[in-house]
């Protein structure tokens, strides 16, 4: 006689890594609550308090990881397109986005928040899009719409954090405008 099989079906390892990174989003979002215990709540402008801000992130990194974390235990992510059998990482995007991100980091209080951080976003996007193999990526209107792209992003986020809620962040002149 034969006994009928299990439904099932041992899970396979590609899901341990799933399972560490949401585990490692889990324990961030923890450290990060940890932290804003400290964090007085004495309810200021607008009324909220300080510790608003690091509450919330680290709620939803803890929703995100326990998230992530039953994905992959029940099986992994199902959507997930199949690797590409690329022996080795594509460097030169990870150089792009490298050199965004340091760049950003290198300029912001000489070029300002603004100009430094549409840069950021153009040499990053550009990484993506020749990781990616798109070939408009060397196009010169790629360029200009990403470029308009970043500064429609970042101008706002400025104004916002400099206007409204008072925080400062470097500026290309002294108005507060850009």
């Amino acid at each position: 006689m034969t006994t009928p099989e299990s439904s099932v079906s041992p899970r396979p390892a590609a899901t341990w890594p799933q399972t560490l990174v949401g585990a490692g989003v889990l324990l961030t979002g923890l450290a990060l609550a940890f932290g804003a215990i400290g964090i007085s709540s004495e309810a200021g402008y607008g009324g909220v308090g300080p510790n608003f801000l690091p509450w919330l992130v680290s709620g939803v990194l803890m929703l995100c990881g326990a998230w992530i974390l039953w994905e992959a235990r029940t099986g992994g992510f199902r959507e997930l397109d199949a690797p590409s059998d690329a022996e080795h990482a594509y460097w030169p995007g990870f150089v792009w986005v490298s050199a965004g991100l340091l760049l950003n980091a290198a300029l912001i209080t000489t070029l300002g928040f603004i100009l430094s951080c549409t840069l950021c976003y153009v040499l990053a996007v550009q990484g993506l899009r020749r990781a990616g193999g798109q070939p408009s990526a060397n196009q010169p209107r790629t360029w200009a719409i990403d470029l308009l792209t970043g500064a429609l992003i970042s101008g706002p986020v400025f104004w916002m954090f400099t206007k409204f809620l008072a925080i400062n962040l470097p500026g290309l002149t002294t108005t507060g405008w850009i």
